[in-house]
């Protein structure tokens, strides 16, 4: 059993190795700086990804800024002031938020706020600001359970109030924690593809700061060029995926360093 197991894990490693590889070799032909400085081409021009690096900037960072503190504050209420009951359909609710499908959240934005109004840069960023809150919620939930309930007593013992222990000993101790969910967080969203299709997809081919008008990311230009019949434009939503592949995997790589020195310190801390 022992072995089945160790070749069970090479196995799943060997899958993402062979993912890697297959994007590194068809995409690495084009990684240049052009590529990085230039739009996205037009009529068999060349081109780059810079105003989908940059709509991905604004539109991840605007969905981080809307998600990060309503999950921050969802779960400080279940772990620090809801009763059982409460905490339990609370967690429930998350739960289910964090199962449904990118792409059902990325029509309901579109029915609620698109529809009339048009897309943009900002109903993007609603879209995965709905994705991101249960991941950062249930992250923040579960390390603030780690932080040890001695220094809430001893906290409490002195007359401090309930909220100014939450805020002034809980969240500095579980913020490492807390940093780890956010980075995992941004790291899916900022692959997700389908509420980006219903929310921002009809941008320009130009770099632009715009947040009220629709602008491109690159999931979205991974998307396009894979469906161009112009090999050159192929081969550079392969280079794009690259970019994103090493980009989710630093933000993972970063998360679980985080998230391991905060255990320790909690641990420590008992």
């Amino acid at each position: 059993m022992a072995i089945v197991a160790v070749l069970s894990a090479l196995l799943a490693c060997s899958l993402l190795l062979l993912v890697l590889g297959g994007v590194l070799l068809r995409g690495i032909s084009q990684l240049d700086l052009s590529f990085f400085t230039l739009p996205r081409p037009l009529f068999g021009q060349r081109g780059g990804v810079a105003d989908a690096l940059v709509g991905s900037a604004l539109i991840v960072g605007m969905a981080t800024g809307l998600a990060v503190p309503v999950a921050v504050l969802v779960a400080v209420y279940v772990s620090e002031y809801a009763r059982p009951r409460a905490a339990r359909l609370v967690q429930l609710a998350l739960d289910v938020l964090n199962g449904i499908p990118a792409i059902v959240v990325g029509i309901f934005v579109f029915g609620l706020l698109v529809a009339g109004n048009g897309q943009s840069a900002i109903f993007g960023a609603v879209s995965l600001a709905i994705l991101m809150l249960p991941m950062v919620a249930r992250a923040t939930q579960e390390v603030l359970a780690l932080v040890p309930r001695s220094l809430r007593e001893a906290s409490l013992a002195l007359g401090v109030p309930r909220w100014r222990t939450v805020v002034s000993i809980v969240l500095p101790a579980a913020l490492g924690g807390i940093v780890t969910g956010v980075v995992l967080a941004v790291a899916r969203a900022a692959g997700e593809t389908a509420p980006i299709l219903f929310t921002s997809s009809i941008a320009a081919n130009a770099v632009s700061f715009d947040v009220t008008h629709a602008l491109a990311s690159l999931p979205l230009a991974i998307f396009v060029f894979s469906e161009s019949p112009d090999p050159r434009e192929q081969a550079a939503g392969w280079a794009a995926a690259l970019v994103l592949i090493v980009f989710v995997l630093v933000l993972n790589v970063l998360g679980k360093l985080v998230a391991a020195r905060t255990r320790r310190r909690l641990e420590g801390s008992r």
